[in-house]
């Protein structure tokens, strides 16, 4: 069982078209969010708070139900290639200074969460241009 206290959960969905530096930058990203309170505005990241990631593996973030009653699941990563880029993503958040514990990739796992706080946010390097992919 994998559990964090102060932190974030990142459902990590992975598409078919995407790289190692999708993650790696997403990671950046991640642990630079100036996401939690001090003085009464969000001014502090992950590592200022000693906080850490509970990383889900979650290919049904790809499902697409616009059409008929079954979701398609076309545009998800295949297994081989959407866990070798979720390792690579948490490796890239250790790399960044960030505690991470893993959910199991493939496994049908019980997910809770208690939420402290304002903040849920849905980011996507879908669309971010190459230039942007060196940096946060």
């Amino acid at each position: 069982m994998a559990e964090i206290k102060t932190g974030v959960v990142v459902l990590l969905g992975v598409g078919v078209n995407d790289r190692p530096e999708d993650g790696e930058r997403l990671a950046a990203k991640i642990a630079g969010l100036r996401i939690f309170e001090e003085g009464g505005r969000m001014q502090r990241a992950l590592p200022d708070v000693g906080g850490a990631v509970l990383a889900v593996p979650q290919f049904t973030l790809y499902g697409d139900a616009r059409h008929g009653r079954r979701p398609d699941f076309t545009a998800a990563a295949p297994p081989e290639l959407g866990k070798r880029l979720f390792e690579g993503f948490c490796g890239a958040l250790r790399g960044n200074g960030v505690e991470v514990r893993q959910g199991r990739f493939g496994a049908t796992m019980l997910v809770r969460l208690d939420a402290d706080g304002p903040v849920t946010l849905a980011l996507s390097t879908d669309g971010w241009r190459e230039s942007e992919l060196g940096s946060p």
